[in-house]
């Protein structure tokens, strides 16, 4: 089993479509109550489904190994990030930020520690 499909709830969803592609997402369903969305390199969708409130409790985590240099690009694109690239206790690096119906984004590197982190129970 593999998971690879997540849908938020989406209070705006104009707003919401031009700042999943200014993310690098590839707009894949496009409608006026739903958005479908592809990672550009391993084939993971998302999706956005209309809403009167946004998702609440929930943090989406999109990995890249470059968490630095990303959001440093999308900072160039004008991308407001909540907290910036730092290195965690539980060994994985995060930046966050909340996209425009408020839900959290982490965008995260955790390498070898993602599966296999020094607490790992046997």
């Amino acid at each position: 089993m593999n998971m690879n499909q997540v849908t938020l709830a989406c209070t705006d969803i104009k707003a919401s479509k031009d700042f999943y592609l200014t993310l690098g997402f590839t707009l894949i369903v496009d409608t006026p109550h739903y958005l479908r969305f592809a990672s550009p390199n391993d084939g993971a969708s998302f999706s956005l489904s209309a809403s009167d409130h946004a998702s609440t409790g929930v943090s989406v985590y999109f990995e890249t190994p470059n968490v630095d240099e990303c959001v440093a690009e999308l900072e160039k694109k004008g991308v407001t990030f909540t907290h910036l690239p730092e290195d965690k206790r539980y060994l994985w690096r995060e930046a966050s930020l909340k996209d425009p119906s408020g839900n959290s984004l982490i965008f995260y590197w955790a390498g070898e520690n993602r599966l296999n982190p020094p607490w790992r129970v046997s």
